[in-house]
């Protein structure tokens, strides 16, 4: 073994080669630090954006707006002295606007061209234009529109196959699970939003009717918004946006997938929806009434009446039962009845559970349309009238009415002309017999009257 001298450049040398490879064996020995690993962005709410973006499109709609206004309103006069020129001014003199309705929408049916929508998005429209994120633009055709659901279905034609989005399940949907707003709201097209579910089953009532069983959501649902999709984390259809809760911000409204799917059925196939009849006629149960029938206060409804030839009379169903639930759901009060009857399709079978002389009792129904022909004794029952055709002119004349109807206590007579019921507009007595059936689960109704060349518009509880 060779000596080592310290101060020798040789030897130094050879200690420094020595140093220097010992340190490299110890830095190779050394873990390895990997470079920094990139977090995935693409998360699940982006991969269903992606997936349901295509199918989203923005609505836009034309309509005029009549106005009658002053010859001097353009020349910044003061309202206050218009007023003493009205007498002067033509009554012919109006302006004629346009006014843009701006709304959304979801292909449904991507070969037919089907699109879901909000009645009201499409509610005063002229021309219905539909555009898609890629920036094709359509015009649209109505198929139908269902007021009682603010639900209407639209369809565009084009040679090609369309986007569509996937449905899914609104009754297994759980309050806190993440859902996913899109829409253009403001006009901002493909704007999205995201949140949870805050409560199911929640009634929303605006200014004419009460909406039942809305989807409520913190997922922010500004104008626009309204007939856009609500998706669930997969990207699956759940909801249709529809309303904002005007005195809170953060609280959205969407119609369930589940309850939407029988009326777009109804609208694509009839153009409207299609009520389900089962022939009875049910009645709240009061603390007296429920003392009386020997039944627990406020449970079920009392069948007051069963029509003969009716689903529930095949059935076996009788004058006298209470019934307690329809399906799976409990039946409480002739409103949750009504409402209920609307989530069932003409045609459906369905369960209903009677109590019968202390005994509980399952009777299979299969659901019908209601009969046509017994529309004039629905009118008699509802308003206490009965109406005939107008010989060349529109509406129907009362020719029937009982003096212990409202509409003859407030002064209606016969020869009184009907020219409207609600939204729908008489011209003869089967438009008069269709409005009966379609509106015999409303609380109320507003007809038109005509007395002369004076109409009036007089609101009747059924």
């Amino acid at each position: 073994m060779p000596e080592i001298i310290v101060y020798s450049n040789n030897k130094i040398f050879i200690k420094s080669i020595g140093f220097l490879s010992i340190a490299f064996i110890l830095l190779l020995a050394m873990p390895q630090q990997s470079p920094r690993a990139e977090i995935r962005r693409e998360n699940a709410v982006v991969s269903a954006v992606k997936k349901v973006s295509p199918a989203v499109v923005n609505i836009s709609s034309e309509y005029a707006v009549r106005k009658r206004t002053s010859p001097f309103s353009g020349f910044g006069m003061d309202p206050f002295f218009e007023s003493f020129f009205k007498d002067f001014f033509d009554p012919g003199f109006e302006r004629q606007y346009k006014r843009s309705s701006l709304g959304s929408g979801v292909i449904i049916d991507g070969n037919r061209g089907f699109i879901l929508t909000n009645t009201h998005v499409i509610a005063k429209t002229g021309t219905i234009r539909v555009v898609l994120k890629d920036e094709r633009e359509f015009e649209a055709q109505i198929v139908g529109a269902d007021p009682d659901s603010d639900l209407a279905v639209l369809r565009i034609a084009s040679k090609d196959p369309l986007p569509a989005i996937e449905m899914g399940e609104s009754n297994d949907l759980m309050i806190g699970e993440t859902v996913i707003a899109i829409g253009n709201p403001f006009g901002f097209s493909n704007t999205v939003t995201t949140g949870v579910i805050s409560a199911l089953n929640r009634s929303v009532r605006t200014d004419k009717q009460v909406f039942q069983n809305f989807i409520q959501t913190d997922a922010s649902i500004n104008p626009g918004n309204s007939g856009g999709p609500l998706l669930n984390i997969n990207g699956e259809l759940v909801g249709i946006n529809t309303a904002i809760y005007a005195k809170a911000r953060g609280i959205g409204f969407a119609i369930p997938i589940n309850k939407a799917k029988r009326i777009v059925t109804d609208l694509i196939r009839y153009g409207e929806v299609i009520q389900a009849w089962i022939g009875v006629t049910v009645q709240n149960i009061d603390t007296r009434l429920a003392k009386y029938l020997k039944v627990p206060d406020g449970k079920g409804v009392l069948i007051k009446e069963v029509i003969k030839k009716g689903p529930a009379k095949t059935a076996g169903i009788q004058n006298g039962d209470i019934l307690l639930s329809i399906g799976t759901k409990k039946i409480f009060s002739n409103k949750e009845y009504n409402v209920e009857m609307r989530n069932v399709a003409a045609g459906d079978i369905v369960k209903i559970r009677i109590l019968r002389k202390d005994k509980e009792r399952v009777f299979t129904v299969k659901t019908a349309v209601f009969p046509i022909e017994l529309a004039m004794d629905l009118a008699r029952k509802l308003l206490g009238i009965r109406v005939e055709d107008r010989s060349m002119q529109k509406g129907v004349v009362i020719s029937e009415i009982s003096r212990k109807s409202y509409l003859f206590q407030i002064g209606v007579r016969t020869g009184d002309v009907i020219r409207q019921l609600d939204e729908i507009k008489i011209t003869n007595v089967k438009d008069f017999q269709k409005a009966i059936v379609h509106y015999r689960q409303k609380r109320s109704v507003v007809i038109l009257l005509q007395r002369g060349d004076q109409g009036y518009y007089i609101t009747v509880k059924l």
